[in-house]
């Protein structure tokens, strides 16, 4: 009897790549002020933050969902997805990168850069 061929699990990135997938993504969609936050070594939480801002709700959603759908179709699932449901900061927890979305008035609130100072910095541009 003939081996049935399974369906082919999707390759997972690791989590610096990951973080890079995202914040590629994050400006697919005219994300303002992508950064990636490295926390390897300050925290056991996470690897990586991927922080950007959204002009709007609707911009929030939209970047939220693009991040959302084109890493899942690439077999990156979120473990978890937070505030979905306002747009003012939605959080996309990987696990080992967390993506933040937020709009200008919650990101300068919140000040993540601001609370894990001691993280190693990229700022990430359109190439």
């Amino acid at each position: 009897m003939p081996h049935k061929q399974l369906p082919a699990i999707p390759h997972r990135l690791n989590s610096p790549d990951l973080a890079a997938r995202a914040a590629a993504l994050m400006l697919d969609k005219h994300a303002k002020a992508v950064t990636i936050l490295d926390l390897r070594g300050l925290t056991s939480v996470t690897d990586f933050f991927v922080i950007c801002t959204g002009d709007s709700d609707v911009q929030v959603k939209a970047i939220v969902d693009h991040v959302d759908d084109s890493l899942r179709k690439a077999g990156d699932k979120p473990y978890h997805i937070e505030g979905y449901d306002k747009f003012s900061w939605v959080i996309v927890d990987f696990v080992d990168v967390v993506a933040h979305v937020f709009t200008p008035a919650s990101r300068e609130y919140y000040g993540l850069e601001r609370l894990w100072a001691d993280a190693k910095v990229s700022d990430v541009t359109e190439p």
